[in-house]
């Protein structure tokens, strides 16, 4: 039989030979030997009994038993490393019992896993290839409209110096037969100049030399007769009342072209600038807008303006002039470093005295930045991040639509799309609402 080992020595002797558990309270014999308290007990009947060693059945009295400090001392050791034994036998039985199943498990989720990767990595391939596609699409589209523009500037270009070239043309045509007729006048007045000094002095002299040479003189004056010079002639006229025709009617051409153009970019989804300003009958007293309408700012104290029913009285909000009911329509704010401050969009209709809540339901769609935070003023509010509050926004409205959406100016990446909802025919107007030390700029 192979030797104990220390440490199975060392528990051994700290293990009481009644209850076979580390010691508790323990108690040495007259023989030597070692009990708990508790468990020596049992072996006397009364107080002044004798009883056997459960050891070495040797013969002892209870009365010489005597307490034990160095085993009572190396309890606590010893209870320690017997939680920690069972501890790491029943983590060792239930590993026995289950490792299989918990490898089963974890082999399930790999495999899950992998396939959860795999579908990923499909799905970016596919979305790799369709961007490429979509970008190759755009890049054709591109270099089309640059030919398109191109051509057309090509044939504007052409037709702008044939025209001119003949405008050119009738210029000279004008030019000569004007150089020519006053050639002719002023030939035409040199001689009537002569003619006429010679019959004033004729005229100045007495009878008998008058009548001298005076059937000459009036036959000079029957023979020297201005003819008209030539006006110009009816078909050249006519070519002038042509080419002033034809003028017209391009000029309404152009006219027709410059007005269809911008309808046919909004079909293809282009929103045309608007040149928003700001309408001072309906901004709050405590705002201070430019004279140019295009900037708005909180003032100090309350202005003396007439409470007018467009006025709001309680909100310091302002909308812009006018406003729109069909197309597409985009414009820009300023709205700087301020820290409080709304930017939006609002129904012709939106109330106007006492308090109004800032939501689609009472015909407003707007971002808001207030302090540190910044959302979508929907129902509820939806946050956005921090990072992303502009400095400078564009306010893009499709009424055909039926929708507003807010751009960063400074990178125009969108931020957020808000539907309109139903207001069919309704005008919507730029809306702000001015807190804080807040300074708004429309810009052109």
């Amino acid at each position: 039989m192979a030797a104990a080992s220390p440490v199975e020595s060392l528990q051994e002797e700290a293990t009481c030979p009644v209850c076979l558990e580390y010691f508790t309270d323990p108690v040495t014999l007259e023989c030597g030997h070692n009990l708990c308290r508790a468990c020596s007990a049992q072996c006397w009947e009364g107080p002044d009994t004798a009883a056997s060693c459960p050891q070495c059945r040797e013969t002892v009295q209870q009365r010489n038993l005597r307490p034990n400090r160095q085993l009572a001392n190396m309890d606590p050791i010893w209870r320690v490393r017997k939680r920690r034994e069972m501890r790491i036998g029943c983590l060792t039985r239930v590993g026995r019992r289950n490792i299989q199943e918990l490898l089963e498990k974890i082999q399930a989720h790999l495999q899950t896993l992998r396939e959860e990767r795999e579908k990923l990595l499909g799905l970016k391939v596919a979305g790799e290839e369709r961007s490429r596609e979509y970008l190759k699409q755009t890049e054709t589209e591109r270099q089309k409209i640059v030919s398109a523009f191109q051509q057309l500037r090509q044939l504007l270009e052409e037709q702008e110096r044939l025209l001119l070239a003949q405008l050119e043309k009738l210029d000279k045509e004008i030019v000569k037969i004007q150089n020519e007729n006053i050639t002719k006048l002023s030939e035409g007045i040199s001689c009537l100049s002569e003619l006429i000094s010679e019959m004033e002095g004729k005229c100045q002299k007495p009878a008998s030399e008058f009548l001298q040479d005076v059937r000459s003189t009036l036959s000079r004056c029957e023979k020297g007769k201005f003819r008209q010079p030539e006006e110009i002639s009816p078909e050249l006229e006519e070519r002038v009342s042509d080419f002033s025709q034809k003028i017209i009617e391009l000029m309404e051409t152009l006219r027709k072209f410059k007005d269809t153009l911008p309808s046919a970019l909004e079909s293809l989804g282009a929103h045309r600038q608007a040149n928003v300003t700001l309408d001072p009958d309906t901004a709050h007293p405590q705002l201070v807008l430019s004279e140019d309408g295009k900037s708005v700012r909180r003032g100090d104290t309350r202005q003396d303006l007439p409470d007018n029913p467009e006025r709001f009285d309680t909100e310091r909000w302002v909308l812009g002039c006018g406003g729109f009911t069909v197309g597409r329509h985009c414009w820009e704010v300023a709205v700087g470093d301020g820290r409080y401050w709304a930017v939006g969009v609002a129904r012709e209709s939106v109330g106007r005295k006492g308090r109004i809540s800032l939501s689609p339901e009472e015909g407003i769609w707007a971002l808001q930045r207030w302090g540190y935070r910044f959302r979508a003023l929907t129902s509820p509010e939806t946050p956005l991040p921090q990072r992303r509050a502009p400095t400078r926004i564009q306010v893009c409205l499709d009424c055909d639509r039926g929708q507003v959406t807010f751009i960063d100016a400074g990178d125009e990446a969108p931020i957020f799309t808000f539907p309109l909802g139903s207001v069919p025919g309704e005008r919507i107007r730029p809306w702000l609402g001015v807190w804080g030390r807040s300074h708004f700029r429309l810009c052109p």
